[in-house]
C-alpha cells in the first residue's frame, strides 16, 4: 500500500475531542511522506472549516486535503446539464454550491437536482415533504445523496444521519438516489484519483463497517477498521471483512511498519 484515506469522526476525533494517539499517527504518516487525504460524509461544515478543526487538534491540514460529498457533487454537476438546485444541507455547506442557481427555500417546483445532506434537527415534516414535492412535481429531477451514512456517534449518543431521509424519499418517489459520498464507488474513485494512485494501492481507515469498510472494499481499496467511534463488536458479525482491525488509529504506525 502506498496511500491512506482517513475517515474523520470516530477515527481521528470524537465530536470536539481528538482520539488519543491520532495527532501522533498523522504526524508519522507525514514524516514517512505517505500520500493521504481526509475523507468524510459530513455536510455540517465546509472543507475549509474541517481543515481548521483538524489544525486546532494539532493535525495540520488545508481544504485541498479534505474530500467531502459536497465537493464531489460539485465536480459531478460540472459534467451535467445546468439546472436549478434545491438544497437540503446545513447553512455552512451551502456556499460550496455558490456557482449554481439555487431555489428559494419556499419553492416546491422547478428543481432539476434535489440535494440531500445531514440536516440533523432541522428536519421536520414540512422540510421532508418539500423535498418529496420537488421530486414528485418533476419526474426528471435527480435526487442526490451526500453520502448514505445511517447514523453517527454524537456526544449524547447515536443520531440519525443522511441515509434514513434519503431512503424515505426513494420509497415515496420510486426512484434511486445518486450517491456522491461514502459508500459510493464514485466517491472513493475521486479520492484515489486525487492521490494519483490506483485503488489497490490505497488503505481506507474507518469506524463504520458499511460506509467505510464495505464501500472501500467494493471500490477495490484495502480497508482498516478501528475499534473507536461507532464501532461495535457485532460489526464483525455482518459478513463484511476488513483487511485489518486495530484498536485505534494510534496503532497505525506500528502496524504499517510491521
Amino acid at each position: 500500500m502506498r496511500g491512506i484515506l482517513f475517515d474523520l469522526d470516530g477515527v481521528l476525533y470524537n465530536g470536539e475531542a481528538p482520539i488519543t494517539g491520532s495527532v501522533e499517527a498523522v504526524a508519522w504518516v507525514r514524516e514517512q511522506r505517505i500520500p493521504h487525504l481526509f475523507v468524510t460524509n459530513t455536510t455540517s461544515r465546509s472543507a475549509g472549516a474541517i481543515a481548521e478543526k483538524l489544525s486546532g487538534f494539532g493535525i495540520p491540514a488545508d481544504a485541498d486535503q479534505i474530500m467531502t460529498p459536497a465537493r464531489a457533487t460539485v465536480t459531478w454537476l460540472a459534467d451535467r446539464p445546468r439546472g436549478p438546485l434545491a438544497l437540503f444541507v446545513p447553512p455552512k455547506t451551502q456556499p460550496e454550491f455558490s456557482g449554481f442557481e439555487v431555489l428559494d427555500e419556499d419553492r416546491e417546483t422547478g428543481a432539476d437536482y434535489v440535494i440531500v445532506g445531514d440536516l440533523g434537527e432541522r428536519w421536520d415534516f414540512r422540510t421532508l415533504n418539500r423535498a418529496f414535492r420537488l421530486l414528485h412535481n418533476n419526474p426528471a429531477a435527480t435526487l442526490i445523496a451526500l453520502g448514505m451514512t445511517r447514523y453517527w456517534q454524537a456526544p449524547d449518543g447515536p443520531r440519525l444521519d443522511t441515509a434514513p431521509f434519503v431512503a424515505a424519499l426513494e420509497h415515496a418517489t420510486g426512484r434511486r438516489a445518486v450517491v456522491l459520498g461514502k459508500p459510493s464507488r464514485e466517491f472513493f474513485d475521486a479520492a484515489v484519483s486525487r492521490l494519483g494512485l490506483t485503488s489497490a494501492d490505497v488503505l481506507m481507515i474507518g469506524d463504520d463497517i458499511r460506509t467505510d469498510i464495505a464501500g472501500a472494499r467494493a471500490a477495490g481499496l484495502k480497508s482498516a477498521l478501528v475499534r473507536t467511534g461507532k464501532f461495535r463488536p457485532s460489526d464483525l458479525d455482518e459478513g463484511i471483512q476488513p483487511d485489518i482491525v486495530i484498536d485505534s488509529i494510534a496503532d497505525l504506525p506500528k502496524w504499517w511498519s510491521r
